[in-house]
């Protein structure tokens, strides 16, 4: 009696293999020109305007001297911190939307 063992795809596996690699490739170059990009958010109706970089990074905050008040300095401080977590949020979210396009929507912890 003859037993087949069922194919065992070596072909299959160097491909998947190669687009493994090639999906690597991809992603390091995509974190690269990420980490490069810049992230602007505003708030107040435009009183506070911080721009992060795609590591989260802040690189600039500026500040309209009308959104400076005296008497409510929370206000001023609520203001930096909306515009610097919207900041944030945007590198996050086009940071995932543009790995899982090269990904295919896999979930691959650590990577990003």
């Amino acid at each position: 009696m003859k037993v087949r063992l069922p194919n065992q795809g070596g072909g299959n596996m160097n491909q998947m293999l190669k687009q493994a690699q090639k999906m690597q490739e991809d992603m390091a170059n995509l974190q690269e020109d990420l980490e490069q990009r810049e992230f602007t958010a505003t708030s107040g109706g435009g009183m506070v305007e911080v721009t992060v970089d795609g590591k989260h990074f802040i690189k600039s905050i500026k500040i309209n001297p009308d959104a400076v008040d005296p008497e409510d300095p929370e206000m001023l401080e609520d203001f930096i911190t909306i515009a610097v977590n919207e900041a944030i949020g945007n590198a996050i979210k086009t940071s995932e939307e543009e790995m899982s396009a090269i990904t295919g929507g896999l979930n691959l912890p650590g990577m990003f």
